[in-house]
């Protein structure tokens, strides 16, 4: 009976080896780990038949029970497989009691059970290996994973003068426990996910419990079980699920390397995701004015934050809006330039065969192509081509009459303002939208700008990133919010978390010892005397 049974069990198992579609793990959960060992056995080189890195050990504990070790190479440490069977083949283990071996015997400090092929493969392909004694249903899943990984540099996209030096890197693990180094709390909470059909990607959304909104963590996580792809490879596959309004150029969820910027948000009650496979780590909700805010702003004095955001502000929208003004100008509104100005202008485009707005696509589409072949060339000779390229093909080009002086002035002066916009999927939304303000400016001039200018701001008031309203604090409106938008007041005085973020503690800091400063005017420390002033006075 027990025999038939068996082959039954045999034969479900093989059939289901048969029918493997994307949902193949989560197929598996329903398959249990068989009593006997070489069912196992064979089970597993089923699975992973033609697979010339998985490993199966057989061997035996002591008095003669038969175990089964399994993992895949390069994904564990081999010196503690090593060890694992070095204690089990001195384990009086003649009873086969895996729970006595789980409790007493084995040398691994992570350690988790599973009963069915489902759970077990995803960690095994996740790195730990799995151990199966004979007799029993149950496979033991060690945490020695040993993986070659990146060691933690300095992010290369978002560097600072002031400010930690450490960035993420590919493993989702090192990734926490940098966040976690920062807030050291056990109110930030990591929800572990597993996306993707076949890549099996890990996912873990990260809180500070008892500030973030729990509607907005739960609205994340909802959105991302709802996930349903083939696999996941960055976090780029994320964004573009969960982002509120696919169609929109500008972003609705930030990205970042660094660890601290991660454990601001999370501060401001914000949520994190983390991402196994890529350095960059995905935070949200995300407003338009978070796109001209760096870390370092609140690093240096409150002084110099303000000032460089004001010169963000500026340069924000000559990014935007310069090549279009110089089409509109020399096309319909050229009264607009005083009178040696517009004889220098029009000296300099009288050779020039093309209108305004052509010189300003050539050059554009140019400059664009420049930068991206300096992104991809190697690092060594990128700067330099981009350089060399764009002085070379500059004055090529306006000694070949090709385009005007004042146009390549022009379009440098854009290139050199969307660099200084801090976060790169801001500056690329501002890229993206100049090009729909030179066409709108060549065929009605400045009221085309205005129009533009006009459909954009009214496209932002619609937008939302997971409910909150995309250019808060500005609209709707939050005066106690606007100490760090166009301003970076001083730390002392934010006293509160942003306010247009439903917050359960929105209470940040004590103002204690700022304002007993404050009073005292600063002076107590007259109060010190020094050493010679000690002597004059006896």
């Amino acid at each position: 009976m027990k025999r038939s049974r068996g082959n039954a069990t045999e034969q479900t198992r093989s059939k289901q080896l048969h029918q493997l579609d994307y949902r193949f793990i989560d197929d598996l959960k329903s398959a249990p780990i068989a009593d006997r060992l070489e069912d196992n056995k064979q089970y597993l080189n089923e699975l992973f038949e033609d697979c010339s890195d998985f490993v199966v050990r057989e061997f035996q504990i002591e008095q003669g029970a038969k175990a089964l070790l399994f993992f895949v190479d390069g994904m564990v440490n081999t010196e503690l497989v090593n060890d694992v069977m070095k204690t089990l083949m001195v384990f009086d283990g003649g009873d086969r009691d895996i729970e006595r071996l789980l409790r007493q015997s084995l040398p691994v400090s992570q350690i988790q059970q599973a009963d069915n092929f489902g759970d077990l493969l995803l960690s095994l392909l996740g790195g730990d290996a799995g151990l199966i004694l004979d007799g029993n249903h149950q496979s033991l899943l060690l945490g020695i994973r040993g993986m070659e990984k990146r060691s933690i540099n300095e992010p290369e996209n978002e560097a600072v003068v002031r400010g930690p030096k450490e960035g993420f890197v590919e493993n989702m693990r090192t990734n926490t426990s940098l966040v976690r180094r920062r807030l050291k709390t056990p109110r930030l909470k990591m929800k572990h996910l597993t996306i993707g059909r076949e890549s099996n990607t890990s996912v873990v959304v990260t809180y500070l419990d008892g500030i973030a909104d729990p509607l907005v963590v739960d609205e994340v996580l909802n959105r991302l079980e709802q996930i349903d792809i083939d696999g996941v490879l960055e976090s780029g596959y994320i964004e573009e699920f969960i982002q509120d309004s696919a169609y929109s150029p500008f972003p609705q969820v930030q990205y970042t390397e660094r660890p601290d910027m991660v454990a601001g948000a999370l501060l401001q009650g914000k949520v994190g995701i983390i991402i196994d496979g890529t350095p960059f780590v995905l935070i949200v909700p995300f407003v338009f004015m978070d796109i001209l805010q760096a870390t370092e702003d609140y690093y240096e004095r409150f002084q110099i934050a303000t000032l460089i955001r004001w010169l963000r502000y500026l340069f924000m929208f000559l990014s935007l809006l310069t090549p279009g003004l110089y089409v509109a100008i020399t096309t319909f509104h050229q009264d607009l330039l005083p009178t040696s100005l517009l004889l220098s202008v029009a000296a300099a485009r009288e050779a020039i065969p093309f209108p305004a707005v052509v010189e300003a696509l050539i050059m554009e589409i140019t400059f664009e192509a420049l930068r991206e072949a300096g992104i991809r060339l190697p690092k060594t000779v990128g700067s330099a081509v981009s350089i060399l390229g764009a002085l070379v093909v500059g004055q090529a080009a306006v000694q070949a009459g090709i385009v005007s002086a004042p146009m390549v002035i022009v379009v440098s002066i854009t290139g050199i303002a969307s660099f200084t916009i801090p976060r790169y999927n801001g500056a690329i939304a501002v890229r993206m939208l100049r090009f729909p303000i030179i066409i709108a400016a060549s065929l009605f001039g400045l009221y085309g700008i205005m129009i533009s200018v006009m459909l954009i701001i009214g496209h932002l008031a619609d937008l939302r990133s997971f409910g909150i309203p995309y250019l808060s604090p500005l609209g709707p409106l939050s005066y106690a919010d606007l100490k760090d938008v166009a301003i970076r007041a001083p730390w002392w005085t934010m006293r509160s978390r942003p306010s247009f973020i439903s917050l359960k503690d929105t209470q940040r800091m004590d103002t204690e010892l700022p304002e007993q400063i404050y009073k005292q005017g600063g002076q107590r420390g007259m109060e010190f005397r020094h050493q010679k002033e000690e002597d004059e006075a006896q």
